[in-house]
């Protein structure tokens, strides 16, 4: 009757971050989401949010909507202003835009820092590349400072439990040449 009981009180669903690398194992806690697992997730839905194919005036209302799972409630209205007012700025019409990491910079531990239990900021160097009409306005280099957290969702629309929650600290910056080359293990990211 004991074992019925506490079978009959187990979760039905789980989640568990595993790390993309095994070689060395692994023992996490069951709501533990690793580092690795953070960085991948804001790079996907980052590279999501700012992948306007055609027309940015349609493609990056489609974005926010598309992703909005995976943003938070603020975030969703900061972006939602945003795009309020580059288009009343005329700044979406016709724009082709993307983003992808900047060769390099991928990956490392000393790109998320856990602010507290839950809270991360996760460091993305992305080349920004804008045109309108087929003429490049924009190619450039830009550190991205992202803040994740945890929100709980349903597990069906988002099943990382995780949102980007806007940018931290003073926001995204352009990187300089120096920057922009290969790192050392030794340049602090945040600086």
């Amino acid at each position: 009757m004991a074992l019925w009981f506490g079978w009959s009180q187990a979760p039905k669903a789980l989640t568990v971050h595993v790390p993309p690398d095994l070689r060395s194992g692994a023992v996490l806690a069951v709501d533990e989401v690793p580092p690795a697992n953070v960085y991948a997730f804001a790079i996907y839905i980052f590279q999501q949010l700012n992948r306007w194919p055609e027309d940015g005036a349609q493609d990056y209302g489609k974005a926010i909507f598309r992703v909005s799972p995976y943003l938070t409630p603020r975030y969703r209205a900061d972006l939602i202003a945003d795009m309020d007012l580059k288009g009343r700025q005329s700044e979406l019409a016709y724009r082709v835009r993307g983003v992808q990491e900047v060769p390099g910079h991928g990956y490392e531990e000393k790109r998320v820092d856990l602010l507290s239990n839950g809270i991360w900021v996760v460091w993305l160097d992305l080349d920004l590349y804008e045109s309108v009409k087929g003429m490049t306005v924009k190619r450039t280099a830009i550190r991205y400072p992202i803040r994740v957290v945890r929100q709980a969702i349903d597990p069906e629309v988002n099943p990382w439990g995780l949102a980007l929650d806007g940018f931290a600290g003073e926001g995204p910056r352009r990187l300089s040449e120096v920057e922009r080359a290969p790192e050392d293990e030794e340049k602090p990211v945040g600086e």
